[in-house]
């Protein structure tokens, strides 16, 4: 297979585009690292109009798939979780050609994983943790159970991640395989929740109580990324000032966020006066 690609990659990397090339092959009949094709390539490339192109092949009942990506977009997916795969295809894969270095300095940087991106990792999957796990509480409360059972597990994977990116390492696919190994707190949440003999309503009641705990823990440091920001300036923030360049990778979260923050005291809503009688704008500040 290698073989009938080689021509293919080989005029790209006669491009001067062309920063790096990887290829990486199915290891079993199920894995899901490679999107169920026998091979994978991926292409980096800069100066190029289309940001991101696929183009899939088949030979004598092999089939392989082709990733034309421009840096900038790697690189989002890389700081913000957009395409996890994609990180296990740089680490994982062979290279077929590197200039100047490019991709073995690139899978240093992916296995350094320095804090400013880790915190920005972090804060984008504990909001997406807050939000599903608000959503959970709310659907038990009203007595969704099912849908709120389905949110628990939506949360507990969140919560996985945000465990792998504590410990230093990029979330993988199989990112059980990966907590089982150095988390074991959040491995058993996730065990007792899928292993017990409870009814959905008691199940579901009692990991919200287990997670509470655990969420709670990590918050403050969850949200560095946020914090940071917000230490910038003295005054308070108002929520529209907050959700800017910075925090655009965890945006759709950041209300929830904040709602949170705010109600475990990380930090205080400070009420500003309008010009409407008794209403005021919610601005929010770090709580000394």
């Amino acid at each position: 297979m290698e073989n009938f690609l080689r021509p293919i990659y080989q005029e790209r990397a006669s491009n001067q585009n062309t920063k790096g090339i990887a290829m990486i092959e199915k290891t079993s009949q199920h894995s899901s690292l490679t999107d169920s094709f026998d091979i994978i390539m991926i292409i980096i490339v800069t100066d190029v109009d289309q940001a991101w192109q696929v183009k899939h092949y088949e030979f004598e009942g092999k089939t392989a798939a082709l990733h034309i990506v421009r840096e900038d977009i790697l690189m989002n997916w890389i700081d913000t979780s957009g395409y996890r795969t994609a990180v296990e295809w740089i680490i994982e894969g062979q290279i077929v050609f590197d200039r100047n270095e490019y991709m073995n300095n690139l899978r240093n940087q992916l296995r350094e994983f320095p804090n400013t991106k880790r915190d920005l990792r972090k804060a984008i999957e504990f909001g997406k943790l807050i939000k599903s796990y608000s959503e959970a509480k709310n659907l038990f409360e009203v007595g969704d159970f099912k849908d709120a059972h389905s949110k628990i597990m939506n949360s507990l994977l969140h919560l996985a991640r945000l465990a792998v990116i504590e410990k230093g390492y990029y979330p993988e696919v199989t990112v059980w395989s990966q907590v089982k190994k150095i988390d074991l707190e959040v491995y058993k949440l996730y065990e007792e929740f899928i292993e017990s003999n409870e009814e959905i309503t008691k199940k579901v009641e009692l990991m919200i109580l287990a997670m509470e705990y655990v969420i709670s823990n990590r918050a403050k440091v969850s949200v560095n990324h946020l914090l940071k920001i917000m230490q910038t300036k003295d005054s308070a923030w108002s929520f529209a000032e907050l959700t800017n360049e910075e925090t655009r990778p965890y945006r759709l979260d950041l209300a929830a966020v904040i709602s949170y923050l705010a109600e475990k005291e990380i930090i205080e809503i400070v009420l500003e006066p309008t010009k409407g009688i008794d209403i005021y704008q919610r601005k929010y500040k770090i709580k000394n």
